[in-house]
């Protein structure tokens, strides 16, 4: 043990482990130290494509790459979260393109080669993921390949390598984007359609059946008399276990403490509101009061009747019911505490439609100054675009400089003032973007909108109150002591209430209505059946104890989880078989539908066009639907042990229409092989047995 202290003390802990895992070899197995060692691999990996292990290093060198590249696409270093869950998918999909994808393509004899990748990429079939680039356009919007040579020529001069990386990544995707287009296409054109195939399509489909039918249903009382084996049970597992493919979950229960705000809490945030408010109603510098003591921005926007009822109901009232104050009473709402100030009233349209002219570079303003003297003595304003404006791209309406429609909520930053801005009377704007001459069409009929200063005041939970409920969630998480069964003691006599959540997944992040809960999973995911945990903080306002009831291995379900599954879907079939049987005692030699209903105390029911291709809705058992397209025309058959019934039916006479053409067939063809399309790399990846444990980190 000296030894080892010296050891771990000279190279650290990590060289600490590996001298303890090799003195542990001496006494436990050496394929469980291979075992232990895999599944510390493993749990560590980001997911494993075709046997290629993704450790997170890896995949977290390919996200930075991603997120360079959009940011250099967008000009945006911050990505929201949906664009960072775009950003990783995109990253993993990259993965599986290179590490499983163009390997079965190469298999199956596809090739791209490097002339194909230069002609896609600057020769004469441009792939549009060049062609479609802005920085490949010329100034009328067109592509130019000599733009393309520009940009790969001054590659070498970049300092920061982000050209480079924009470069590689679209030869890659163009690269990659061939071999999928010539996969796809060696499937869909060997699945072809041949005449005879068409012509009993089209015959099908033409064809539908007029039914008279008779139907007892399925019973909802539990039938003592049918029994299920364990016999049967097992050969329908044996026989069916694609159907019971799972991926990792585990059956837990919680229970959660929600921090809120005590009544004390409540009454100390209306002192502090009513206290404002004094100060809020003679307030002279309404932005900067707004900025200390508000948790609501001041907001430029113009709001209309109705559009405040989201920040709060009364407030709306207020501001558009004809009130002569200026400063809104005191309202509460939720624990939180408004008051409103009207600080500007006017007659606003929604919208406006507007054209312009951008001017970019030193003698920008000059310019503009130029034109609008120009236009205001009636010159064109197309042809004025057409020789100056640097923006070519905007043709709403087909004319060159209309930008079309703007609203507030859909504006160019810079152009708030088109608005308000007169009709036909061309001003100047300065933007991010440069100098614009701007000039307001037309706009829609102007309604009263205001402007206002929105005072609000949550009540939050005070120290005390928070430590109070922390105290509550100890108390569980003692008593349970890390067991369930002391867990479920717990529960009955603090008299909380347990959430029961079976099959959570690794990507599970929500509980009930609280989000950001993913910590809680991943203690789920870490501990075994029988396991409670100590308290689990989400968004310092929700305490979390949780027991784990079960555990469920990605692969197939076993035997015992999907018994009494299997179990009932036996029983049902039996179900139903015994009920046809009994209907086919009882009308025994009787040979008229009516009677038979007679008999069954049931009515005679009627399908006008029943056809075998497309149920005639929901409604239509789909085995009566089979049977009834190869029943002979005029003869009682039956009972049929339908899916909510048995049925005793007749096929009276059968039509063939036309309204299911050779277009149609081609359209449903055409239909399949685009899902088939779609399928293809699912099917290719679960052939493959790809692990994809991204939830497990993110």
């Amino acid at each position: 043990m000296a030894v080892l202290e010296k050891i771990r003390v000279k190279f650290g802990l990590a060289a600490s482990i590996i001298i303890a895992l090799g003195l542990l070899s001496f006494i436990i197995d050496p394929s469980e130290l291979v075992s232990a060692f895999n599944n510390m691999s493993s749990r560590n990996d980001v997911g494993n494509i075709d046997g290629k292990a993704i450790p997170y290093t890896d995949f977290s060198e390919s996200v930075d790459r991603y997120s360079r590249i959009s940011e250099i696409v967008t000009g945006s270093a911050t990505h929201t979260d949906a664009e960072q869950e775009q950003i990783r998918n995109s990253a993993w999909q990259s993965l599986v393109d290179k590490y499983l994808f163009i390997k079965n393509a190469k298999a199956a004899g596809i090739g791209v080669g490097d002339e194909e990748v230069v002609n896609l990429t600057t020769g004469d079939m441009v792939s549009p993921m060049i062609s479609q680039q802005p920085m490949f356009l010329d100034q009328d919007g067109n592509f130019s390949a000599s733009k393309v040579s520009e940009f790969v020529q001054g590659i070498p001069a970049d300092p920061s390598g982000d050209m480079k990386l924009f470069w590689n990544w679209l030869q890659t995707s163009v690269y990659t984007q061939a071999f999928y287009e010539k996969y796809y296409s060696l499937f869909t054109n060997s699945d072809f359609q041949t005449p005879l195939m068409q012509k009993r399509l089209i015959s099908e489909s033409n064809t539908t059946s007029d039914v008279d039918f008779v139907m007892v249903p399925v019973g909802f009382e539990r039938d003592t008399t049918i029994k299920v084996s364990n016999d049967e049970i097992r050969a329908f597992y044996n026989g069916h276990k694609d159907f019971f493919r799972q991926v990792a979950s585990r059956d837990i229960e919680y229970t959660v403490f929600e921090v809120k705000p005590s009544e004390s809490d409540i009454a100390a945030a209306s002192e502090n509101m009513n206290n404002l408010y004094e100060e809020f109603k003679t307030a002279e510098n309404i932005k900067s009061f707004i900025s200390r003591n508000s948790e609501t921005s001041l907001s430029n926007y113009w709001y209309k009747s109705g559009e405040l009822i989201p920040v709060n109901k009364d407030i709306d009232s207020f501001v558009f019911g004809g009130n002569s104050d200026e400063v809104s009473p005191i309202y509460k709402d939720n624990n939180i505490f408004y008051a409103v100030k009207v600080t500007d009233t006017k007659m606003i349209p929604d919208s406006a439609y507007v054209r312009h002219i951008l001017l970019q570079g030193e003698n920008a303003d000059k310019l503009a100054d130029s034109l609008v003297t120009v236009l205001a003595k009636g010159e064109n304003f197309a042809n004025l675009v057409s020789e100056y404006s640097d923006d070519k791209n905007s043709a709403y309406d087909g004319e060159l400089g209309n930008i079309g429609w703007l609203t507030q909520n859909y504006m160019i930053p810079g152009f708030e003032g088109v608005l308000t801005a007169d009709v036909k009377k061309p001003m100047s704007v300065k933007t991010m973007y440069g100098t614009h001459v701007v000039e307001v069409v037309k706009k829609t009929a102007p309604v009263l909108k205001k402007q206002v200063a929105i005072l609000s005041k949550t009540a939050l939970a005070s120290t005390e109150t928070f430590n109070d409920y922390y105290s509550q969630a100890n108390k569980l998480a003692t008593l349970s002591a890390g067991k369930v069964e002391n867990y479920r003691k717990a529960v009955d006599t603090l008299g909380v209430y347990s959430h029961p959540m079976n099959g959570i997944t690794e990507a599970t992040s929500s509980y009930g209505a609280i989000d950001h809960a993913k910590e809680v999973t991943r203690w789920a995911f870490s501990n075994k059946p029988g396991k409670v945990s100590n308290i689990i903080t989400v968004d310092n306002k929700y305490f979390f104890v949780v027991a784990v009831n079960g555990a469920h291995k990605e692969g197939y379900a076993t035997l015992q989880e999907v018994s009494s599954q299997i179990s009932e879907r036996l029983y049902g079939d039996k179900l139903r078989e015994k009920n046809a049987d009994e209907v086919a005692k009882k009308i025994a030699g009787l040979t008229d539908l009516q009677t038979i209903a007679d008999t069954l105390h049931t009515t005679v029911s009627n399908i006008p066009a029943l056809a075998f291709s497309s149920l005639q809705g929901q409604s239509t058992d789909p085995r009566l639907a089979g049977a009834a397209s190869v029943a002979p025309e005029g003869k009682i058959c039956g009972p049929l042990a339908g899916t909510i019934g048995a049925y005793v039916y007749r096929v009276n006479s059968r039509d063939t229409g036309s309204y299911f053409t050779e277009e149609d067939a081609k359209n449903q063809k055409a239909r399949f092989e685009n899902f088939d399309v779609q399928m293809l790399l699912p099917v290719m990846m679960q052939d493959a047995d790809v692990k994809d444990n991204r939830a497990r980190f993110f």
